[in-house]
């Protein structure tokens, strides 16, 4: 059997689709789907259910993919380590959040790097990381969503709080006593610092501590956290931000939290890998190292 055949197969069965892992491949979607067929024809069994969005394996293409990745993901590890040098050196290539990669990752991987361990990062979205994590362009995952299937395994690392927080002169006015009796209506004509139009965290909080959707607009968006952080101590206006982002601003005062829930609203962050792939000692340092960092994150 055609190991090109093989590869090709186990990269639609994690991406999930011909369409996305023709664009891991690095191949055309017919030339993908001409060669599922191939293998297909050569089997004597359909292998996956074409779908309106992306395919779903049969029963067989289950059962193939998970006998063949293991094997196929142990060549793609015998081709790494001819690639390093004599030095010992082992790349780890990691993905995550650009945020909480820089600030909370990459700082507590850093001491592996005297131990023969070179890291290379990539930044995206979790459904980015997730299905470069799945097509092999990752070794491990930073997500705030939880994989489904047996394709990837995933542990619970850490959760993160988030706070409502503004500059100074926007919190004046605005007691806690003020925002337990109105709720969030008072804080409706404040400007809003945002990731996304969207305003995925401030709607996430609004969700979970005042029960309703907010009815402000962006004030200014930008896509890193850490903008939106220097935004909102310029005054910009009022933003939501993981604690361990803005706590040094807040120690210092140069940000003020709004308002103390109770409940303080959690996200939870994820350590994915490609089941299996803990077998290699690279990947199982970096995986175990994390964990026993994580534990001072929480």
């Amino acid at each position: 059997m055609d190991l090109a055949l093989l590869r090709t197969f186990v990269t639609v069965h994690r991406a999930g689709s011909f369409t996305r892992a023709a664009a891991l491949l690095g191949l055309s979607q017919p030339a993908v789907t001409g060669q599922i067929r191939t293998l297909e024809r050569q089997l004597g069994r359909p292998l996956f259910l074409r779908r309106a969005r992306g395919v779903t394996p049969t029963a067989i293409g289950d059962e193939l993919a998970h006998r063949a990745a293991p094997h196929l993901d142990a060549l793609v590890e015998i081709t790494e380590r001819g690639l390093d040098d004599n030095s010992g050196v082992r790349t780890l290539h990691l993905a995550g959040p650009p945020e909480f990669t820089s600030l909370r990752v990459l700082p507590a991987l850093s001491p592996l790097t005297a131990q023969g361990l070179a890291l290379r990062v990539s930044f995206g979205s979790s459904e980015e990381t997730l299905e470069g994590l799945a097509g092999g362009h990752h070794d491990l995952a930073l997500t705030t969503d939880r994989p489904r299937g047996g394709l990837l395994t995933a542990t619970a690392l850490c959760d993160e709080e988030h706070v409502l927080v503004a500059a100074p002169r926007w919190a004046r006015h605005l007691t806690p006593e003020l925002l337990a009796d109105k709720g969030a209506v008072v804080l409706e004509q404040l400007p809003v610092v945002e990731v996304h139009e969207s305003l995925p965290l401030v709607t996430r909080y609004w969700a979970a501590v005042f029960d309703t959707p907010p009815a402000a607009a962006g004030t200014v968006i930008a896509p890193d956290l850490r903008a939106v952080l220097e935004a909102t101590v310029a005054g910009a206006g009022l933003a939501v931000l993981p604690r361990y982002l803005c706590e040094e601003e807040l120690t210092a005062g140069r940000v003020v939290a709004l308002y103390d829930p109770a409940v303080p609203p959690l996200r939870t962050y994820f350590l994915a890998v490609r089941t299996g792939t803990l077998s290699h000692p690279h990947i199982a340092r970096a995986h175990e190292w994390l964990l026993r960092a994580a534990g001072d994150w929480c």
